[in-house]
């Protein structure tokens, strides 16, 4: 089954209270994870950085986006009771670390084991090799790159897998980890990639769901799909092309104040996209292509057989004026209409009849 990620991010606000209120929402929709954001606003961004485009549209403050992210940063104290109500609820409690010290407390303090590094630090070199290090499984997003910059982060991981921590990282020493066996094995036992494109909402005519066969193709991984669409159907879209994740911003309510709520789901459609996503699994099937119990009860109705076209008398020749194809289909295949010209008739037949 695809594995559902409900991305709350910073859609809490920095309120507790809507944070607890959001993970009832993602249980109630189905989602097998939800996810928030962990950083420290001081080691994410510089004081002066400019907010982005989408996030000066979405948000009425006038601030820079240091400050914005300071309002939304989740205390770390807070992550413990979260993920305690989680566990309650059962559903999975996943953050993305933005910097070592969130990563740090992600691992060592909440005991997670599964981690996802956002596609803005896939070129962060050292903060990849820093989640590679943990040992936990990685869900990678890889938007805004080139097939290049996630190899390159690929050749990080499997070293920080593989290598000990004594050695001194090198560009020459991360290609060699990814070119290995034993890299490339690691990588597909525990790392997983998202094709996604990073623009809030992200436009369609930008979405190129092809990419993610060329990623299957090119890394040989489990490729998943971080989607920022507005709607429902492209990420259902996304797992009839092979995502076997699907990760989606939601909120309580788009209207709320916030870099991305308007370009999340509110609670009825994340519950719908699921529901479609279900669905969808359950229509995808099989591979083999055979007559389905359904479908059995149905040939005899829908197929012809080898019928009288007319009175035949015993000793007559069959041929093209006296044979036809007719439903039902319980009798001579037609398949053996060839075959049965020139034949002579053992018994007489009235209109209609099957032809034995």
């Amino acid at each position: 089954m695809t594995l559902i990620i409900a991305e709350a991010g910073v859609n809490h606000n920095g309120n507790k209270r809507l944070a607890f209120e959001l993970i009832d929402a993602a249980v109630d929709a189905g989602a097998d994870i939800i996810k928030f954001q962990t950083f420290k606003a001081k080691h994410l961004v510089a004081k002066h950085a400019k907010k982005a485009d989408y996030q000066i549209k979405n948000s009425q403050y006038e601030e820079s986006q240091f400050d914005m992210l300071s309002r939304l940063e989740l205390p770390f104290d807070t992550h413990f009771e979260l993920v305690e109500y989680c566990n309650k609820l059962g559903i999975e409690f996943l953050s993305t670390a933005f910097d070592q010290e969130s990563l740090k407390f992600l691992v060592d303090e909440l005991k997670i084991k599964r981690l996802k590094l956002p596609s803005g630090e896939l070129t962060n070199s050292p903060l990849v090799l820093e989640h590679a290090r943990t040992n936990c499984d990685l869900i990678v997003s890889t938007g805004m790159a080139s097939l290049a910059e996630i190899e390159e982060a690929l050749g990080i991981i499997a070293y920080g897998y593989l290598s000990k921590i004594s050695q001194s990282p090198s560009r020459d020493l991360f290609k060699h980890a990814y070119c290995s066996a034993e890299g490339q094995q690691i990588l597909r036992d525990k790392v997983s990639i998202l094709h996604c494109t990073t623009e809030y909402p992200a436009p369609l005519d930008e979405i190129n769901l092809n990419v993610i066969d060329a990623l299957k193709t090119t890394f040989g991984l489990r490729v998943g799909y971080s989607d920022h669409t507005e709607g429902v159907f492209t990420p259902i879209a996304a797992v009839a092309k092979g995502a076997t994740i699907i990760e989606k911003h939601f909120t309580l309510d788009k209207s709320l104040d916030g870099p991305d709520h308007k370009a999340s789901l509110e609670p009825h459609e994340l519950n719908s996209m699921i529901r479609g996503i279900r669905e969808l699994e359950i229509s995808l099937g099989t591979t083999v292509k055979f007559p389905t119990v359904s479908e059995v009860k149905n040939k005899i109705i829908a197929r012809k057989s080898l019928v009288a076209s007319r009175d035949i008398k015993k000793g007559e020749i069959f041929d093209e004026t006296n044979l036809a194809i007719k439903r039902p289909g319980y009798g001579i295949e037609p398949i053996q209409y060839w075959s049965k010209l020139g034949e002579t008739a053992t018994q007489s037949y009235k209109e209609d009849d099957l032809i034995i």
